[in-house]
């Protein structure tokens, strides 16, 4: 999955306006204009099309983070990730909407998906850990379409 394609799939499951989308990238200290929001979220073959580096999509979970669950004073901010992986995605996601384990379980079932708690653990693991396992892009795009039918039924 691009970036591109998260960023999408969150706006609409939330149903974010490019207000909201801005004012989410100020909350992690990033200015942004319409624009720029704009190209990100276009079509791949449009010509005003933009990819989505990896560090504007961490300040925008990170806003997300700061959005829905408030900035901790007195901790320092959270770090800006330069190069995510799906498992860095996950984590924040997890974070952002105050999921639990079975929280992403049951957003996986929506979609038909069968996600066991051990297996969703290793996702959530340190790399340095022998138990950790990557996260393929289907368990990303699943859990995104899961969030999508919780917040915005088809």
């Amino acid at each position: 999955m691009t970036n591109n394609d998260i960023l999408k799939k969150l706006r609409y499951a939330f149903d974010f306006s490019d207000s909201e989308m801005i004012e989410i990238f100020g909350l992690a200290d990033y200015t942004v204009d319409r624009s720029k929001v704009s190209n990100w979220l276009k079509p791949e073959d449009n010509e005003e099309y933009n990819n989505l580096p990896d560090k504007q999509l961490a300040l925008f979970l990170n806003g997300l983070i700061y959005k829905n669950r408030g900035k901790q004073e007195g901790r320092p901010p959270m770090p800006v990730e330069t190069n995510l992986d799906n498992n860095i995605i996950l984590k924040k996601i997890k974070i952002a909407l105050s999921l639990t384990t079975d929280d992403i379980i049951d957003l996986f079932d929506l979609v038909d998906l069968e996600v066991s708690p051990h297996e969703l653990s290793a996702f959530l693991r340190n790399p340095k850990q022998p138990q950790f396992r990557k996260c393929k892009d289907q368990y990303l795009r699943n859990l995104l379409y899961g969030i999508q039918e919780k917040h915005r039924p088809s």
